[in-house]
């Protein structure tokens, strides 16, 4: 797992997904401020329901689609106010979301999403909103989601100085260490990089010290020797639930990003959503940062030499 050079992560098509609330508002500075760091080209993209259905009165159809078009032109002046210094091209679609999400992916080359969610109040516990995560659990690009625990989010100017990375050494967040590595040094950011030793099992035969000196190891093989020429890394190895632990690190260091290896959905289609035990979804819902997710098993083609 040694990693001896890393690839340098270049975002070009940005693509920052909204509803109009508050959540996904407090997203917008985020995708104004990575797309000035990188030179991306901004897409804002609303997808609204059909403005007609087969149960609406033919009478009322040309009253209904002016209303439509008067609030789609409202709604294009409001994106232009959030991106004062970086005009986004406006993309507002009608329709199923990931047909049109997918298309917009595909013929924009977006290696990059941002997106903002509420959550929402399920019995006894928090849910992270189905569309967020059906977006960052199959998404083929990384996925910004700015959860619903941001406090002030709005007021925040999407700078990042300090990051933290947390990975359980599998193969999709080993796959996202080049984003941390690379990010940080895009922003000149401190980096943290964690490792969560889940509370050991009877038959394991490591002992708690070695275990940590393991673990340390693994995270150094991880920040390419070139990368130590412009940061000083910080390896973390703590013990604990994961979820709980990455939170409670990121909110004791002051992270700004924390960024997860996601891996694909498996079996049904869109089970994941509604996986409460599932470490991202922990994370995303109740982080007070943005959360970076790097979903295993895509093509790359966001990364240059």
């Amino acid at each position: 797992m040694t990693v001896d050079s890393y690839l340098h992560v270049q975002f070009k098509n940005i693509l920052f997904a909204t509803d109009f609330s508050s959540a996904s508002k407090a997203a917008a500075p985020y995708a104004a401020e990575i797309a000035k760091h990188y030179g991306a080209k901004l897409f804002a993209l609303h997808i609204r329901p059909p403005v007609l259905n087969p149960m609406t009165p033919p009478a009322s159809w040309k009253s209904i689609e002016e209303g439509a078009r008067v609030e789609e032109e409202q709604q294009k002046r409001e994106l232009l106010r959030m991106f004062p210094e970086h005009p986004p091209e406006i993309l507002i679609r009608e329709g199923d979301l990931w047909s049109n999400l997918n298309d917009v992916m595909e013929r924009d080359k977006i290696d990059l999403i941002v997106i903002g969610t509420r959550g929402r109040t399920g019995v006894g516990k928090l849910l992270l909103g189905s569309t967020a995560e059906e977006i960052f659990r199959q998404a083929r690009c990384p996925v910004l989601t700015v959860g619903p625990h941001m406090a002030d989010a709005s007021r925040r100017s999407g700078e990042i100085t300090r990051i933290l990375f947390a990975t359980d050494f599998s193969p999709e967040s080993v796959a996202a260490a080049s984003y941390a590595v690379s990010l940080a040094e895009e922003f000149q950011a401190y980096l943290t990089l964690l490792h969560v030793i889940e509370e050991p099992k009877v038959r394991d035969l490591v002992q708690p010290a070695d275990l940590v000196m393991s673990s340390e190891r693994l995270l150094r093989q991880l920040v390419p020797a070139e990368a130590e020429l412009w940061c000083v890394p910080d390896y973390v190895v703590e013990r604990g639930m994961a979820a709980e632990t990455i939170l409670d690190v990121a909110r004791g260091r002051k992270s700004e990003l924390i960024i997860l290896g996601v891996r694909r959905p498996t079996g049904i289609p869109g089970a994941a959503t509604h996986l409460p035990v599932a470490t991202a979804h922990k994370i995303v819902s109740h982080a007070t940062c943005p959360v970076l997710t790097v979903r295993g098993g895509f093509s790359g083609r966001q990364y240059t030499e």
